[in-house]
């Protein structure tokens, strides 16, 4: 199951690909912004709750998608833009199993425990 759950994943991630070469940005702006979500780290900095709240609407693939269908609707490419990159961003983390996030821990995600001590 695991290995289809990847599979799916690297499908999602290759559909924010192509949408994106649907837009007339140029290529180095997906590069360029592909790890922007994970600024919602700096929340840790404060506290857990934070980390985690900030993390999980950057990483959320439903608030990528009403991004993503707003800047369709609307035809605001830089919008459209942002669900792409969160959506295609959010896909390649699930595929290294970086879940969205509990508030005890940075380490507990709806995927399970990770990090070194999920090695045990």
């Amino acid at each position: 199951m695991k290995t289809i759950l990847k599979l799916e994943e690297i499908a999602m991630l290759m559909l924010s690909v192509f949408l994106f070469s649907n837009l007339t940005f140029d290529w180095w702006w997906y590069l360029v912004l592909f790890f922007l979500p994970d600024a919602g780290f700096v929340g840790y900095v404060f506290n857990t709750r934070l980390g985690a709240f900030l993390y999980n609407i950057l990483h959320h693939k439903g608030v990528a998608i009403v991004l993503y269908i707003a800047g369709a609707i609307w035809q605001i490419e830089a919008l459209q833009l942002a669900g792409i990159i969160m959506f295609g961003h959010a896909a390649f983390d699930r595929i290294f199993d970086y879940g969205l996030k509990y508030t005890d821990s940075f380490h507990n995600t709806h995927l399970g425990h990770i990090g070194k001590s999920s090695e045990s």
